[in-house]
């Protein structure tokens, strides 16, 4: 792995981890494109990397976690599902599943359709604060959230789909999809850190850090980014983004 090739895909992983765009089913076309064959390493590369863009998210909303114990205790509730999903289904993920390119191409292109029918429909909001969120919906969100087991569907997509779905507005629904990823992704990053620590060397370590640190500071301005065109803007442009990079990966590769 190279520093370019390290600075390319923490770049990827940071912009687009938060975005209905399936991070991981960007990051196995672009890895693809480059060249770079797929092994168990990589998983566990882009495992650190996802890391990196789960801190950036840490940074900016750890203050609030700390004093909004509701909010805290909806996110708690909807990655109980997720979590014990992700023990259950860990080891076939892993082994049929990540990096199929014809699985991950389908999930972009069926979400993107998703996306679209769903800002077409126009469903009006009635859930404007993630405190509103009853206990009974923040579950249902964490098995919702489980789909993006599938390479492609999207981990940000599942929940903001759903969270949609539910009543809550783009906007409430894109920030629960932050706070949640901040269980699911250090839990599962652990968890698989702690299986496959053996595939990664002393080699490998000053690439990981850089992918991670770029992981890092692109998810935050990302983050940053993603709330202010939300506050104004729908999710369209994700649907037809999916569809387009779907299509291109079919005709093209």
């Amino acid at each position: 792995m190279s520093i370019f090739h390290a600075i390319v895909l923490g770049i990827v992983e940071g912009v687009l981890e938060f975005l209905p765009v399936s991070a991981a089913g960007n990051l196995t076309l672009v890895g693809k494109l480059l060249g770079i064959p797929s092994s168990d390493f990589i998983k566990i590369y882009e495992i650190v990397m996802q890391l990196g863009a789960v801190f950036a998210v840490l940074i900016l909303y750890a203050k609030r976690l700390l004093v909004d114990i509701k909010t805290l205790k909806k996110v708690i509730y909807a990655f109980i599902p997720t979590g014990i999903l992700g023990l259950i289904v860990y080891k076939p993920v892993k082994h049929y599943l990540l990096y199929n390119d014809k699985i991950t191409v389908i999930s972009l292109i069926i979400g993107g359709i998703i996306i679209i029918a769903i800002e077409l429909s126009k469903k009006k909001p009635t859930i404007y604060k993630i405190d509103d969120l009853s206990t009974k919906k923040a579950i249902l969100l964490g098995f919702i959230q489980a789909l993006a087991f599938i390479p492609g569907v999207s981990r940000s997509g599942a929940t903001i789909v759903g969270g949609i779905l539910l009543g809550m507005d783009r906007k409430t629904s894109v920030e629960f999809s932050f706070l949640l990823a901040i269980p699911t992704i250090l839990s599962a990053g652990s968890y698989a850190l702690l299986k496959d620590h053996a595939q990664i060397s002393h080699s490998d370590f000053l690439a990981m850090g850089v992918s991670f640190v770029t992981a890092l500071i692109f998810a935050i301005i990302s983050v940053k980014t993603f709330l202010r065109f939300i506050s104004t803007n729908n999710l369209m442009a994700f649907g037809f983004y999916r569809i387009i990079v779907g299509i291109a990966y079919l005709v093209f590769a």
